[in-house]
């Protein structure tokens, strides 16, 4: 299959992740996006038995091999103070968040 991105779709895409690229920049990432896109399509034409379950990785971990998961044990941190007067703004030993604007999406 030879699919690539066109620009006009390359566009767009950037326009929904609403990224500032240059001409170049742009160029360059097009042509590494359709160079993964090519890879993928390479993969998918290699032949696998459907007696093959899908995996995220390629190595087994049974239970009778894999480790007990450990106890969750909490450790208060030794000095909350000090990372509390890094913070821009404290209320009430709160790290204050500013607002974000929202709009609305045509």
């Amino acid at each position: 299959m030879s699919e690539e991105l066109s620009r006009e779709l390359f566009n767009h895409l950037v326009e929904l992740a609403a990224l500032q690229l240059d001409e170049q920049e742009a160029e360059y990432i097009r042509s590494q996006l359709n160079q993964q896109l090519k890879a993928i399509h390479v993969l998918e034409a290699i032949p696998v038995a459907d007696s093959v379950e899908p995996s995220a990785h390629g190595v087994l971990f049974p239970a009778e091999i894999s480790p007990e998961p450990r106890e969750d044990e909490w450790l208060p941190y030794p000095d909350p103070d000090a990372l509390l007067a890094q913070a821009p703004a404290v209320t009430n030993r709160y790290i204050d968040v500013p607002d974000i604007p929202h709009t609305t999406l045509s």
